[in-house]
């Protein structure tokens, strides 16, 4: 199958793929394909990607869970420096695990990629002094069209590594941190989001 191993239906809910490209190395450093559209039609995995997005966040950040209300995105996700835990959880309502998470930690020396199909909302917190992030959409960002879950809803039951604080009845990141003292970090608008129950 190419330059790349997929892990296909991880977590035991369908479409979501945990992908490793094969890493060629040798004194002088390494090459590796990050992303080859015959590679993933061979396994199956036919999609037209046609935006490019990178953030950079420092530890503590936690960005989510996002998700698009009119116009869902298929995302394929990866980290280029640092180390985050990434999540999604299943919204797609006619599926056996809707509202089940799964999460995988994406670093730069495990080079893993993490697909996510339409469907599901995302988000991820930052393990590593810093971290640059970058994933793929197969359609374009549009205004005024996301959507949030609190990250901390207890009914979801999201277990992030590294964290602790105890769950204040919303979003707020007040009082939690990560096991060094880190401080948690959610922009206002993340901090805001309510439970899965009272959003759908």
């Amino acid at each position: 199958m190419g330059q790349i191993t997929v892990e296909k239906n991880v977590g035991g809910i369908e479409g979501l793929c945990v992908i490793t490209p094969a890493v060629h190395g040798d004194n002088r450093g390494y090459f590796m394909e990050t992303y080859s559209k015959r590679d993933m039609a061979e396994a199956g995995i036919d999609i037209d990607f046609v935006q490019d997005n990178q953030s950079g966040s420092v530890k503590g950040v936690l960005r989510g869970l996002h998700f698009q209300k009119q116009y869902p995105q298929t995302k394929l996700v990866r980290v280029i420096k640092g180390s985050v835990f990434d999540v999604c959880v299943d919204l797609r309502k006619d599926s056996k695990t809707y509202g089940k998470w799964y999460g995988v930690e994406l670093t730069a020396e495990n080079n893993k990629q993490f697909l996510i199909p339409k469907g599901f909302a995302h988000g991820f917190l930052v393990l590593s002094d810093s971290a640059e992030f970058c994933y793929k959409c197969d359609d374009f960002w549009h205004p005024n069209d996301e959507g949030g879950l609190a990250w901390n809803d207890p009914a979801i039951g999201i277990v992030w590594p590294e964290l602790t604080g105890v769950y204040p009845g919303s979003a707020s990141a007040e009082g939690y941190a990560l096991k060094d003292g880190t401080a948690l970090t959610l922009s206002e608008k993340d901090q805001k989001w309510d439970t899965l129950e009272n959003t759908f």
